[in-house]
């Protein structure tokens, strides 16, 4: 059955156009949306802004929390659907799309507990004379409309991290998935109204035209852009937003791991398979470029040669499928292209390096890369590991550390002091010790540094961004008593 996935909103669209939304696997189309106009903006923002300006009537906290629970409920029992769905629309293996269901549920359940624990504080008045005869608290309050851009590589996952703490702090949101991605995400708002979300408070529009995103994105009515993807993109976005308004932006990085000489390879090469090969690397911590020690690097090469090619490559909707299909068909040719200029600049491939059809890649290793190349320096966004070989940790952490992006980076040692040795030279955001690159759990801050992004993910740090204290002072003092 194909979908049609309309724009969710009181608005009503004019000059619709439509969009097929095609599988990243075979081609055929999975749905068709509906695309809004630029005649439409203005009319959508309008929705969120009065919902905004009138929440205290349409939106306590206790029903924020009803609604969380509940659609928590109603995601469990449709676990199997969403799962295929996330499938056959985004190209992840069905047995890691069934792990990115689950996290969504968790993250709903988040999204219920980061409103019970308020954060609002009493600030000390006694402590000087001038103002002991004063009492003084904070609350927080909802920054104003969240206007979120998502990502096609975790098409429910992402939809909730973003929309999830917007509705939990009393934000409207209104929410644009990726085109390439849409179903997940019209399906899981559907979930939010069925659980008591009024349309008002999240609204869902398809976009195909960049410069109708811009002009959501110009609107001073916007006061927090959360963006997923590109960095380039990002960036320019950020750009555009009027002042005073907040943003979160998570884009990617080439995510680095070094390998010391003292750990067991044996144990840790099907760790570094899953960061490297996860979801055909579209991730933006994906394993990119691996530093392994010169007195174990044959041994690691040869263990992980063998788990690589044993990988099976396919049907994202096949149980025993490890590694589906790139998102379009011009993302096979962009890897192609960078690795095979890689080889023609001097590395040696290990195993893979060629397109498997119009939509797969082979899993592939390269090992000692020139340094300057793309392949190195600029995030693949694919199936794609870098192998050196070094013997000097100084000068290794050096080359580790990038210029541009500092997302998560990990270390594989015994030695405890390296470890921590790592922690503190390492420019990145998060370094994970004995654990690779992608591990992520949806209530740790998330999020990159120079090039990587701006602000933290997660569900509780998303809603402290989308949240301000304000502050209240009463004199108590005999002069101004306040009656009752």
């Amino acid at each position: 059955m194909i979908l049609r996935i309309k724009n969710l909103t009181p608005v009503d669209i004019k000059n619709i156009k439509e969009v097929d939304v095609s599988s990243p696997w075979d081609r055929s189309t999975v749905a068709v949306a509906e695309c809004i106009s630029e005649e439409n903006v203005q009319d959508i923002i309008n929705v969120a802004k009065e919902a905004y300006e009138n929440q205290s009537n349409l939106l306590s906290k206790a029903k924020r929390i009803s609604i969380f629970e509940e659609a928590a409920i109603r995601l469990k029992d449709n676990k199997d659907y969403f799962s295929l769905l996330i499938a056959k629309e985004g190209g992840k293996p069905i047995k890691d799309s069934k792990v990115e269901v689950e996290r969504a549920i968790n993250g709903l359940e988040l999204c219920s507990e980061v409103i019970k624990n308020g954060r609002g504080r009493e600030i000390p008045m006694d402590i000087s004379d001038s103002s002991k005869d004063k009492l003084s608290i904070t609350k927080e309050f909802p920054v104003g409309v969240v206007l979120a851009l998502s990502a096609f590589n975790h098409p429910l996952n992402l939809i909730v991290h973003q929309v999830g703490p917007a509705i939990a702090a009393g934000c409207p949101v209104i929410v644009k998935p990726s085109i390439d991605t849409p179903c997940s995400c019209f399906e899981f708002i559907k979930i939010l109204y069925e659980s008591g979300l009024p349309i008002e408070f999240c609204q869902m529009i398809n976009v195909q035209n960049h410069n109708i995103t811009e002009l959501f994105i110009r609107n001073e009515a916007i006061s927090f852009f959360s963006f997923i993807g590109s960095s380039n993109l990002g960036w320019k976005l950020k750009s555009l937003l009027p002042p005073g308004a907040r943003c979160s932006l998570e884009h990617g990085g080439v995510a680095p791991v070094i390998i010391d000489k003292d750990i067991n390879i044996e144990n840790i090469v099907p760790l570094i398979v899953k960061g490297g090969f996860y979801h055909a690397g579209q991730v933006c911590v994906s394993i990119q470029n691996i530093f392994v020690h010169n007195e174990v690097i044959n041994k690691f090469v040869e263990i992980l040669e063998d788990k690589v090619k044993n990988l099976v490559v396919g049907d994202p909707t096949n149980e025993n499928t490890d590694v589906g299909p790139l998102i379009r068909p011009s993302e096979v040719t962009r890897i192609e292209s960078l690795v095979q200029d890689a080889i023609k600049s001097g590395a040696h491939k290990i195993c893979g390096a060629e397109a498997l059809s119009d939509t797969t890649y082979a899993c592939t290793v390269l090992k000692e890369p020139k340094y300057d190349s793309k392949i190195v320096l600029e995030e693949i966004f694919g199936p794609v590991v870098n192998l050196f070989g070094f013997s000097d940790f100084d000068d290794v952490i050096q080359r580790a550390n990038h210029d541009k992006f500092g997302f998560q980076s990990s270390v594989f040692t015994n030695d405890l002091q390296k470890a921590l040795y790592c922690y503190e030279k390492l420019k990145a955001k998060t370094v994970l010790i004995n654990e690779q690159t992608s591990f992520r759990v949806d209530w740790m801050p998330f999020g990159g540094i120079k090039h990587s992004g701006e602000g933290e993910g997660g569900i509780e740090y998303s809603y402290m961004d989308m949240v301000y204290n304000k502050l209240l002072i009463i004199d108590t003092s005999s002069r101004a008593r306040i009656k009752r």
